[in-house]
């Protein structure tokens, strides 16, 4: 049995989330990144207020991030998004 790289158990949840809730930022929160995941969604509901484009920005974002993330092998998602800390792409 392979031995499990710490941290890598959240790139399959934050892959997913970002995907499906990406314009909420919930990934982001998924990987202790607190102000990305307010600034999304923040720009999200002021979006859905206004008109819808930012908050289709914001989904874009999340999808693209999501797909970045399930694509990277664990011990590049660990190295970048766990010890580096890289909160954008």
């Amino acid at each position: 049995m392979a031995e499990q790289i710490p941290g890598a158990d959240k790139k399959i949840t934050a892959g997913i989330c970002a995907i499906l809730l990406g314009a909420f930022g919930v990934h982001k929160f998924i990987l202790g990144y607190q102000t990305p995941g307010i600034i999304m969604l923040a720009v999200s509901l002021v979006g859905l207020i206004l008109c819808g484009i930012p908050s289709s920005i914001m989904a874009v974002i999340g999808l693209v991030e999501g797909i970045i993330y399930l694509t990277k092998s664990d011990e590049e998602f660990v190295a970048t998004y766990v010890n580096s800390k890289k909160e954008w792409f």
